[in-house]
This record gives structure tokens, C-alpha cells and sequence, in this order.
């Protein structure tokens, strides 16, 4: 085997611990939150040692940051993947049904607006704050489009659209129904989706 080859792998083996180390994370952020969150629980979770895990990074910011990126990349991933003949509420439901599956699965909320401090230390985190935009942008531009198409209201303002379409994302009645209701997952998703675009109303 080549010294390319080697270094192949290691990269390889690197990313691949990098993801559980990531995946850890997630898991002990949506179980404790940022605050009660240390070093320790991440490494003691993958069995490492803590310096293994400062190897690759830094601090317990570093660590959620990394989380909350990935998450956002997923989120642009997906929102990319959809067929070219959804139309823009389409693209908008179907990037929500992901995101309610994510966190129905273990996974961290759209966007951290339940927690000042996480929201904090990521407005710090320039990574981060690019995806944020980039995504946000994205989004807005699918509100304001399907707005022409009439598939959203036009008597509510674009804003007041996008931001309820972010609090779904993080609303605290998915963790609620799927601990105390008797709806299976599927269920939930459609629920709250349907929330989402129609409302209380038959």
C-alpha cells in the first residue's frame, strides 16, 4: 500500500470518528442541552479519551458549532436534492418533514432559538452564521414564491411565514406527542406538517 493510500485511510478513519464524535454530540445535547453538556460525556459516550476528543476540537463551542453546521448542511443538502418540479411549498414541506424526522430520530431542532446561549456562541461561530444566511435566504426565497403562486397566504407578511416555519422546526409538541401521545412517528409528521400549512382549522 502506497504513503498515499495511507493517508487516505487515516483521513478517512479521522472523518469517520469525527461523525460519531458529532453524532454524540447530538445525542447528549438533545438529552442534557448545551449548558449541563460536558467534554466528558461526549468521550465517555464513543468510549475515547478526552484528549483523543480535543484532538479534534477545541472546546465544548467547537464541538456544538460542528453539530449545528452539519445540521444546516443536511438541511441545504436536502433542500437541494428535491425534484425540480416540486413547486415552492413543496420544497417548503418537504424540507420540514425532514427536519421533524431528525428530531423524531435523536436529532438537534432546526435552529437553536430555545437556548440563548447556544444561540450566542453560534452568532460568534462565522461558519455557521454563513450557513445560517445562506440557508435563511434560500427559504425566504421559496416563502416569497409561493406566495405568487398563491399556495401562502399574500396577506401575511414573508417574515411571519418563514419565522412560524422555523418555530416547527424546534416546536416543543414533537418531543410532547412522541413521549405522551400514542402516534407513531408518521403521525406525528403529518400532524405537525399539517399544522404548519393549515392551521387549527377542518
Amino acid at each position: 500500500m502506497s504513503i498515499f493510500s495511507k493517508l487516505n485511510f487515516k483521513d478517512q478513519a479521522f472523518r469517520l470518528r469525527e461523525d460519531a464524535i458529532l453524532d454524540a454530540t447530538t445525542t447528549v445535547l438533545a438529552s442534557k442541552g448545551f449548558d449541563l453538556m460536558t467534554m466528558d460525556d461526549v468521550a465517555n459516550l464513543i468510549g475515547i479519551s478526552k484528549p483523543s476528543l480535543y484532538k479534534h476540537f477545541k472546546s465544548k463551542e467547537d464541538l456544538v458549532g460542528a453539530a449545528m453546521i452539519r445540521l444546516l448542511e443536511g438541511a441545504t443538502t436536502q433542500l437541494d436534492s428535491f425534484p425540480a418540479e416540486y413547486t415552492a411549498k413543496e420544497k417548503l414541506s418537504a424540507l420540514l418533514e425532514w427536519a421533524l424526522r431528525v428530531r423524531l430520530d435523536g436529532g438537534l431542532p432546526f435552529l437553536p432559538s430555545t437556548s440563548n446561549a447556544v444561540r450566542d456562541m453560534l452568532m460568534r461561530n462565522l461558519k455557521y452564521v454563513g450557513k445560517v444566511i445562506k440557508l435563511n435566504s434560500q427559504l425566504e426565497k421559496l416563502v416569497v414564491m409561493a406566495q405568487k403562486e398563491g399556495a401562502l397566504s399574500k396577506n401575511l407578511s414573508a417574515d411571519v411565514i418563514l419565522y412560524s416555519y422555523y418555530a416547527r422546526s424546534c416546536d416543543p409538541a414533537v418531543e410532547y406527542l412522541q413521549r405522551f401521545s400514542k402516534m407513531d412517528s408518521d403521525m406525528i409528521v403529518e400532524n405537525m406538517l399539517r399544522i404548519c400549512f393549515q392551521g387549527l382549522e377542518d
